[in-house]
């Protein structure tokens, strides 16, 4: 069982390396890096190339760890049995499987994704300290202890929005995807627009370097950005002429699918009004 990505995933060799690692030492892959790094992406190439099915289960402010485990409808059961429904008798009825307890009861081994663990309250991470490293849980209504058939492969992603317990890092292998240079990010456009020109592709990706390394900038476009600004290039059919800016115009064409916040637009703006001397 060996992940080195897919047709449509290009895989750098040090986050295949901490993939492969931590599917050998059966610990959760923490992932972290900037947005639109391809980290919650990752989950589903790995499951696919490893022939496994996916469940994903997408962290919300709101959320809690035992929402992961099940829920128990107390009220449902109280309206039940006030109407003499005879499924009251049984309090399994009532509970509601979490998606670790989907993953702990597939037949098939699986790839259990926890997306964006950082939205959710700090004590989040180590209230799924124990079922992550026994994988198996108590259900006190029931009286049963849910034990994993297959240890899944858990990929944990982080935005690195707030710092996560050394308990819980512990029990991680980490790794952290680090923005795509200039040749790694050509192979990431040829999978997604195969056969584009060499001349605009270079002309655009230098372009949407300068763009990112622009000081002052709130933030910096990530990897689904620059091949969301490519599909619109190629759809109005510009060449690398077109691309070209002056001091008259600092911000490049179609720059709404670049910048998302009225600050750097206006940043652009001010490096334009400087180029012209302040005209």
């Amino acid at each position: 069982m060996h992940f080195s990505g897919t047709e449509t995933y290009i895989v750098p060799d040090d986050l295949e390396v901490a993939v492969n690692a931590a599917v050998t030492l059966e610990r959760p892959l923490l992932v972290k890096g900037e947005p639109g790094t391809g980290k919650t992406e990752l989950a589903r190439q790995v499951a696919q190339a490893l022939d496994m099915p996916i469940i994903e289960w997408h962290i919300k402010s709101t959320t809690r760890a035992q929402q992961g485990l099940y829920e128990y409808d107390a009220v449902s059961r109280l309206r039940d049995s006030q109407l003499g429904d005879e499924r009251v008798h049984d309090v399994a009825n009532y509970i509601k499987r979490g998606k670790l307890w989907e993953a702990f009861a597939a037949e098939q081994r699986v790839v259990l994704l926890i997306d964006e663990i950082d939205k959710a309250d700090i004590e989040f991470p180590n209230d799924l300290l124990q079922e992550l490293d026994r994988m198996e849980f108590f259900v006190y209504e029931t009286g049963e202890t849910v034990k994993a058939k297959q240890r899944p492969v858990v990929v944990i992603t982080s935005n690195n929005e707030k710092e996560l317990p050394d308990a819980f890092l512990r029990r991680c292998f980490f790794h952290y995807i680090k923005f795509p240079d200039a040749e790694t990010l050509s192979k990431i456009v040829e999978v997604h627009h195969p056969g584009i020109k060499g001349a605009l592709l270079s002309t655009a990706l230098s372009q949407f370097f300068e763009v990112r390394e622009t000081p002052g900038l709130k933030k910096k476009p990530s990897t689904s950005e620059v091949l969301d600004w490519l599909k619109l290039l190629l759809a109005e059919d510009l060449s690398p002429e077109d691309l070209k800016r002056d001091g008259a115009n600092a911000l490049p064409k179609l720059h709404g699918a670049l910048l998302k916040n009225e600050q750097d637009v206006a940043l652009f703006e001010r490096l334009a009004f400087m180029a012209r001397g302040g005209r």
